[in-house]
């Protein structure tokens, strides 16, 4: 008997001849938001999490590039010749700049590793894919991630087939009694918990962060469950102007139980698509050899993309160099902005929406780009379509950040690439929007 499938007419395909996590919605998230974005020039985006742009100049790059050259002669002794090796040839597979990554950590984060344990990536979303790569070895593996959970995550975890189980957040960014369960009803269902993916800084999209206290239990928890933490730390340098930055996992970490998941797009610039892992684990090999998993990580880049721009990273590491290895002292200017963002956005909600009654509220992030608005009615794709439309304003449903099906009635709202007055515009549009929808009563 022939199926849909066998019915294509030459030059075609059918989903069904493709692999099946393509028509995954985690996989259609990325594009819709961007693609919306195209639709509706004039809009206001309050969507987008991009770092701010009115700090980048063209001149720079060249900067950059040239004072990395200079680095490699001067510094690591490089002749002219090896220089252009450097910058024009195939790449080392682990990277180029794995020591000065090595030295910003140490600087920016009280992060001390061996340079060899970095792993320089295509963006962090390669570094996530190197990951859970390596760790799924069977269908009984399976990663627990903190919910609502950055759609990328989702989206790697789902090209290698990984099952994805939900720990909830809970009000200091995760749930660890609700981990603990997690885990042990996994075990229960013969399931094999491989690691737990959690942002502890400003999370992307709920802005929550976790305290000192929380991030030690879930260390002791990660060591004593056998586990490994994957933190992912895009916005970790960008707390509130008079917030005190907190430790980073990987800087607390004493048990190398975290691989430490990095990225230079919102604190450089995302268009050298530049990321980077640190895994300092041990792994031993069946004939008691052991190597980094770094190494082992590096095999997978190896065939997948080869190796990171030479060119990529040598901006990057010009940038590092131009700072003395400080993306904290890098961003001073952008970490004003957003504050200052962040605070109008907050004070603007609380203007437009100051009667509790109506069951509209919203989160006080300490610092990062999102603020999570809750409504008493559902939030889709449908009503951004008809936000864009009719409101000239978009955001992000929260719902792609959830399993598929649940009803979600949340968006999320960026601070980050805005103006006080387009934040201003914006955020009246969105209260227009929201008192429409709870005057014709949508509710859901």
């Amino acid at each position: 008997m022939s199926t849909t499938a066998d019915r294509v007419q030459p030059g075609e395909l059918h989903t069904a001849q493709l692999f099946g996590a393509l028509e995954d919605p985690a996989l259609n998230s990325m594009n819709f938001l961007n693609e919306i974005s195209s639709r509706y020039p004039d809009a206001v985006s309050l969507a987008a999490g991009r770092p701010a742009e009115q700090f980048f100049e063209i001149d720079s790059l060249q900067r950059y590039l040239d004072r990395f050259c200079q680095h490699l002669q001067d510094d690591l002794g490089y002749s002219e010749e090896q220089v252009r090796r450097t910058l024009f040839q195939y790449g080392r597979t682990k990277g180029i700049v794995h020591g000065l990554i090595a030295a910003n950590l140490a600087r920016d984060e009280g992060i001390t590793v061996d340079p060899e344990s970095i792993v320089v990536t295509v963006g962090c979303q390669e570094a996530m894919f190197l990951i859970l790569r390596a760790l799924r070895t069977s269908p009984s593996d399976v990663l627990l991630a903190v919910t609502p959970t950055y759609v990328g995550l989702t989206g790697a975890a789902r090209l290698v087939e990984l099952p994805v189980l939900p720990v909830a957040a809970g009000a200091g960014g995760v749930d660890l009694d609700d981990l603990r369960d997690q885990l042990d009803r996994a075990r229960a269902a013969g399931l094999r918990p491989r690691a737990c993916y959690v942002m502890p800084d400003f999370a992307n999209p709920s802005g929550v962060s976790m305290d000192i206290e929380d991030r030690k239990r879930l260390l002791a928890i990660a060591a004593d469950e056998g586990i490994l933490l994957l933190e992912d730390n895009p916005y970790g340098l960008f707390p509130h102007a008079d917030s005190q930055r907190q430790p980073t996992l990987k800087a607390l970490d004493e048990q190398r139980t975290v691989v430490y998941l990095g990225s230079f797009a919102k604190t450089a610039m995302p268009g050298v698509r530049v990321g980077y892992l640190v895994a300092d684990q041990s792994v031993v090999d069946p004939t008691g050899g052991r190597s980094l998993l770094a190494d082992q990580l590096s095999k997978l880049k190896s065939m997948l993309t080869v190796n990171t721009s030479p060119i990529a990273q040598a901006i990057v590491g010009g940038k590092l160099l131009d700072n003395d290895c400080s993306l904290l002292r890098a961003n001073e200017r952008e970490r004003a902005v957003y504050t200052a963002n962040m605070r109008q956005m907050v004070a603007g909600l609380a203007a437009r929406f100051p009667d509790p009654d109506l069951g509209v509220r919203w989160n006080v992030p300490i610092g990062g780009f999102f603020v999570v608005v809750t409504v008493p009615f559902v939030v889709d794709d449908a009503l951004l379509e008809r936000s864009a439309a009719d409101y000239g304003v978009l955001w992000t449903s929260m719902h792609h950040f959830y399993e598929p099906g649940v009803p979600v009635h949340a968006l999320r709202l960026s601070c980050s690439t805005v103006t006080p007055e387009e934040i201003e515009r914006g955020l009246d549009r969105v209260a227009s929007l929201i008192k429409d929808q709870l005057a014709d009563g949508r509710h859901g």
